[in-house]
């Protein structure tokens, strides 16, 4: 059997172990061995299991992953996102729609220090859904507008799909860390005046709050500024080369720490909880990598990467329409699977493609995270979507995706906008120290 005929039937049976709910990385790691077993030889198939399962887990650079996932799970320990919407409402709560922009920058700020998409939509459902619907605000919008607002957890720093794809594609964690911050604040400022402008179409729809007096102002954000001078010191170091992304990663879980327990938001049962959280989602993170990493080899062993970069270039459609094709797939698999999972299938695959047409690697970093932003909120399956309906009972799916559908023209805009404008993306790496 030729390699290519190996190379289909392993596609064909990832896609059928996924559809009947192996886990990914599960699923990933079966494939490539078995697949590079039958090519090269039991042997060395299982002394690759060994090697690439003991040489990830010891990784002084993969060690970024667990230090800001340990960061985000003592920031949502100690309530911060209580405190960052209070600290929202009590600026701008008071406007027609003010509880939605609340809810988009308050999210970018938990977000910027959480760093996953599904845990921020997942306490905005709590957080902010009831103050939302206390005022009036329909159900399809202020489901719609946490959906959206959680999706910028992909995309501000510490992202741990950018972290990932970074450690697929060797690329410089911080200097992709610096590229999503433009895009991402790109992002919050579209979400606002797409808020804003279904207040001008439709005023009735989106009452005003109350006015909160100036002392409770500044109360609210006496609540808010040490975590976020935490999260302007780390990134700040690492953006002046102070610090490596991994000591960045173990100076915000240390600083996120110490925050909470002399605010007393932190007890000793919170704590244990944060660490047994971070330590599940790491090791879930860790097992999708390794049987990403095995099935790579899979794939370089059958030269898939590379015929499928002959085959694209021999279109004759351009290196942008070649983007667009991959745009289209991501689109498509992001609404499908899950959006760790989708990176980590298809980067290893179109990587060589993408610096074959000489773009750069950490530009397309940031449209690949984009996109699979979108899928997050995207139908059929959208898994901010599903995660806000399991935490929000008497909301449909119809309704939720009703409510997110401006903000997913709106996200189509920013993804033309970043292709045609590298240079948003760019700039900040570009200028690191």
């Amino acid at each position: 059997m030729s390699n290519d005929m190996v190379a289909l039937i392993g596609f064909a049976v990832l896609f059928i172990l996924m559809l009947a709910r192996v886990p990914v990385g599960m699923a990933m790691g079966l494939v490539g061995v078995t697949g590079y077993s039958y090519i090269v030889g039991g042997g060395p198939a299982m002394k690759l299991v060994s090697l690439t399962s003991m040489r990830t887990v010891t990784d002084y650079t993969f060690g970024v992953i667990p230090m800001f996932m340990l960061m985000g799970a003592f920031v949502s320990a100690s309530g911060l996102s209580k405190e960052m919407f209070r600290a929202a409402d009590a600026f701008i709560g008071h406007l027609r729609g003010g509880l939605g922009i609340a809810t988009i920058v308050a999210c970018g700020g938990f977000a910027a220090i959480c760093g996953s998409s599904v845990a921020t939509a997942a306490t905005f459902s709590v957080v902010a859904y009831p103050e939302m619907r206390r005022f009036g605000y329909p159900q399809s919008f202020s489901t719609g507008v946490i959906a959206a607002g959680g999706t910028l957890g992909a995309m501000l720093p510490p992202s741990t799909v950018l972290v990932v794809y970074a450690i697929l594609t060797e690329q410089d964690i911080g200097k992709l860390f610096m590229a999503g911050i433009l895009p991402g604040l790109l992002a919050m400022a579209m979400y606002v005046i797409t808020v804003n402008l279904i207040v001008k179409l439709k005023p009735e729809l989106l009452p005003a709050g109350e006015r909160k007096p100036w002392c409770e102002r500044a109360q609210a954000l006496k609540m808010v500024w040490a975590p976020l001078t935490l999260f302007i010191f780390v990134i700040g170091g690492l953006y002046g080369g102070f610090f490596t992304p991994t000591e960045a990663g173990g100076v915000g879980a240390s600083g996120a720490y110490l925050l909470g327990v002399l605010r007393g938001k932190l007890d000793r049962k919170k704590t244990r909880d944060a660490l047994l959280q971070a330590t599940r989602t790491t090791a879930a993170v860790f097992t999708v990598l390794i049987g990403a990493l095995l099935f790579g080899y899979f794939l370089t062993i059958t030269q898939t990467p590379q015929k499928l970069t002959e085959f694209l270039t021999s279109l004759g459609i351009g290196r942008y329409g070649v983007l667009a094709l991959m745009m289209v797939t991501f689109l498509i698999l992001g609404s499908l699977m899950d959006a760790m999972a989708m990176i980590i299938l298809t980067v290893p695959i179109v990587f060589p493609v993408i610096t074959a047409m000489g773009f750069d690697p950490i530009w397309f970093g940031i449209i690949i995270v984009m996109t699979v932003e979108l899928g997050l909120i995207h139908p059929p399956v959208g898994m901010n979507v599903f995660v806000i309906k399991s935490v929000v009972k008497d909301v449909s799916f119809t309704t939720i995706f009703k409510g997110v559908l401006p903000f997913i023209a709106t996200d189509i805009l920013r993804l033309i906008i970043l292709i045609a404008f590298p240079a948003i993306a760019l700039w900040l790496p570009q200028h690191m120290g």
